[in-house]
């Protein structure tokens, strides 16, 4: 992001709170002022518990992101080189695509259990889809005349796909991680939020603590505040990463200015 862009988002950030601000002390909306929700989340941070919970979601997303990754490369890999494939898999991805990962919390309760091991099931079932079809689409965009030319050398159909298909289409494939890795976020604390401590520590686990209780308004928005800022530090360094990994593509760059 440039330092234009820079400013004006803290400016629109500014603007927002001072009418938040503004609409609470009024009483035009009913929920605390928004000076009062950022003192709250500034002493979160020496919370112990509020620490730990934050840490577990830390964990879950990288983990749940990580295994998307290793899941949807090599699947799209297969079902953007194979047409055979990807044609008879269709009906089955079309089918499960639609299905929202917080459908699947009774399920997975079931068959997995609560705590990490479902919350990253979760993430992985929601963050797979953007990786896989971004590589797909990746594969979709490789120039063909590339890879006939490797193909009359005598190069194989893994060769090509290694040498050609795979570098062209690894720009697709980092934007695709960059959006498994927001729903992986927002997965991790919408399970602890819907699952609550039955599904042991996070973000979502405090929030839905802290909402049960009366009066404590002002804590349910300082730790989902905290929520959306751990959101936007990991797009902010996914960002940072794709411009400098893949500065030199031409579609990624215009992409993103």
């Amino acid at each position: 992001m440039s330092m234009v862009g820079l400013r004006r988002g803290a400016t629109g950030v500014v603007v927002l709170l001072v009418l938040a601000e503004v609409l609470a002390r009024t009483g035009t909306v009913h929920l605390p002022p928004a000076s009062t929700v950022l003192d709250r989340a500034f002493r979160l941070l020496g919370d112990a518990g509020f620490r730990a919970d934050l840490v577990a979601t830390v964990r879950a997303w990288a983990i749940g992101t990580f295994l998307a990754v290793l899941v949807a490369v090599p699947v799209g890999l297969v079902l953007g080189s194979l047409p055979v494939v990807r044609t008879a898999t269709r009906a089955i991805v079309e089918l499960l695509r639609p299905i929202p990962s917080v459908a699947l919390i009774p399920l997975a309760g079931l068959v997995i259990g609560s705590g990490l091991p479902m919350t990253v099931a979760l993430i992985v079932y929601g963050a797979v889809w953007p990786v896989l079809f971004n590589t797909i689409y990746g594969l979709d965009s490789v120039d063909p005349l590339a890879k006939q030319t490797l193909r009359s050398f005598g190069f194989s159909p893994a060769s090509v796909l290694l040498r050609v298909s795979l570098p062209s289409a690894a720009p697709f494939i980092a934007t695709g991680i960059r959006l498994a890795s927001s729903i992986a976020i927002i997965l991790a604390v919408g399970t602890g939020i819907v699952a609550g401590r039955m599904n042991g520590s996070g973000l979502g686990a405090f929030i839905a603590d802290a909402d049960s209780g009366a009066g404590n308004t002002a804590l349910v928005l300082a730790a989902t505040l905290w929520a959306g800022i751990l959101g936007v530090v990991l797009d902010i360094l996914a960002v940072a990463a794709e411009r400098r990994i893949f500065h030199w593509h031409s579609a990624y760059a215009g992409a993103v200015e």
